[in-house]
């Protein structure tokens, strides 16, 4: 049977139950706790905590403290050491590392049987779905499907439990009518070394017939400037004929637009997704949107803290979370997530907003730590981000990376402090605007979608402008290339009240001047 028939079939089907989810949400996220809990009452931490399979939701909750990766990390170090039903019922195979933005270490979060299947699976396969039900006249098993992955290969345990990027974990165990449209092979997909990466993907997916993209803006970016430069194209429609879609998620994609509206042919669709090592939990389910769908049936279910500055996990692990019935639109919410691998009423450390409650829509406006509040102005990723897009196009300017943190003011100064920005961009003209107008125009801009940003900045009385310095291409990678972290799903911290960052750019910057100072001597 044709691949395109199959697919057809599967499409109706799951078009139904995706409208099922939309008309009955809370009555799909109670059926989803109730087989989160008889699966958790045969675990060994189910029985820990109480839990059988008429347990409530209410003594759920009662029973269960809230989580973060620290606090459950004893329960995973069992897990990765072998032991069953842990966690979750039966042994883990896979063990995926997550980066994260907050923290120099990897995490590692369990990746289950059914997590894998019925989740991040589940995930690719409703965004084409989706997709196709939007643009029926799509031909996307025609060509390939080129996937800008992470790096490196799973490590293999002597208990058999294999560890590495999801990405990794995913492209090893694709189904067959997934893996037969897919590039680059394995081979180069999974390579650990990302410079030979790049220009190894760029030399075998040029001539072929790439129809979907797929992977974090940042990465990909590298990627297909690479792929331009060497074939001497204009944008990639002279390069891929029948490029239909990009597919992105792990970073906003504000502050990338005008770099991939410059790249991509006329007409392109991109689609984001809001997934993760611990789960896949959204999908741009309209063309267009700047906003996502929740998927309320992939084993996952939902709870939410409204979010303030000081909450504090350590000291408040029962504190009060609220379900989907009760959320509000416009409203920033730390995410809680009982998954079915394995993670249990756990603080994923994301913010989300809901733009709509029928169905429930979503925007990810940034992380839990990761914010700038010196003076009360709480200022969380996703304004930033809409903030530095909208100065970017006023100046023409395409972003590559970026960090902010918060300083605060020197004795002298009566204000307590003010934002630092080191940002690597470019223009196509080449020449960068003048970092103070720049500046300037971003905090304009900041004003206008933060009002207690607005208030505190008001005369500069508590929070001084904002200040800017630009930095040349390869500098955050050389950050990142020092760290170990260099491509795939690694992330800059893109908010941060200290300044680890901002000093590290500072010394790549430094490190970069000087090794071109000795080579201009020679």
């Amino acid at each position: 049977m044709p691949v395109n028939t199959v697919f057809s079939w599967f499409i109706r089907k799951r078009l139904h139950q995706i409208a099922l989810f939309r008309q009955y949400p809370n009555e799909v996220q109670r059926e989803v706790l109730q087989n989160h809990l008889a699966a958790l009452a045969k675990t060994q931490f189910g029985r820990e905590h109480g839990i059988h399979k008429d347990t409530t939701p209410e003594a759920y909750r009662q029973q269960v403290p809230l989580r973060d990766y620290n606090s459950l990390k004893p329960w995973i170090i069992r897990v990765r050491e072998g032991e069953a039903d842990v966690l979750w019922p039966g042994q883990v195979k896979w063990h995926a590392k997550s980066s994260g933005t907050t923290s120099d270490k990897s995490k590692i979060i369990p990746v289950t049987e059914d997590a894998l299947e019925k989740c991040h699976y589940k995930g690719g396969k409703d965004l084409l779905a989706m997709y196709v039900d939007a643009v029926p006249k799509a031909r996307l098993y025609g060509g390939r499907h080129l996937i800008v992955g992470g790096t490196g290969r799973t490590e293999e345990a002597d208990n058999g439990a294999l560890t590495g990027d999801l990405s990794a974990i995913i492209i090893g165990n694709l189904p067959w009518w997934c893996e037969w449209r897919r590039t680059p092979a394995r081979s180069i997909a999974l390579l650990s070394d990302w410079e030979e990466k790049i220009e190894r993907m760029a030399a075998t997916t040029i001539e072929q017939d790439v129809r979907i993209i797929a992977g974090v803006p940042s990465w990909t970016q590298v990627l297909l400037e690479r792929i331009l430069e060497i074939s001497g194209k204009n944008h990639l429609g002279e390069v891929w004929p029948h490029l239909q879609m990009y597919m992105h998620g792990g970073v906003s994609f504000a502050p990338y637009r005008e770099a991939f509206d410059r790249m991509m042919p006329p007409g392109i669709h991109t689609i984001e997704t809001y997934n993760a090592s611990e789960g896949f939990f959204g999908i741009q389910d309209r063309l267009g949107a700047d906003d996502m769908l929740l998927m309320l049936d992939y084993g996952i279910h939902y709870e939410f803290i409204p979010f303030s500055a000081d909450f504090d996990l350590d000291s408040q692990p029962f504190a009060q979370t609220i379900g989907l019935s009760e959320v509000e639109v416009d409203v920033d919410y730390a995410l809680v997530i009982s998954t079915n691998g394995g993670l249990h009423r756990y603080v994923i450390g994301d913010l989300i907003r809901f733009t709509c409650t029928r169905p429930y829509r979503i925007r990810v406006t940034g992380r839990t730590r990761s914010y700038l509040n010196l003076a009360g102005e709480e200022l969380m990723v996703g304004d930033a981000e809409r903030a530095l897009a909208k100065t970017g196009r006023q100046f023409g300017v395409e972003f590559r990376n970026w960090t902010a943190c918060a300083v605060r003011s020197s004795p002298n100064e009566e204000a307590i402090g003010r934002h630092i920005w080191a940002i690597e961009a470019s223009t196509v003209s080449g020449e960068l605007p003048k970092a103070d107008l720049f500046s300037a125009a971003l905090d304009r801009n900041l004003r206008k979608v933060n009002s207690d940003y607005d208030a505190k900045r008001t005369q500069d009385l508590v929070l001084l402008p904002p200040a800017l310095d630009w930095y040349p291409q390869g500098t955050f990678e050389r950050v990142l290339r020092g760290k170990g972290k260099l491509g795939g799903q690694n992330k800059v911290p893109r908010l941060s009240m200290a300044d680890k960052w901002l000093r590290e750019v500072q010394e790549a910057h430094r490190m970069m001047q000087d090794a071109d100072s000795k080579a201009s001597a020679l």
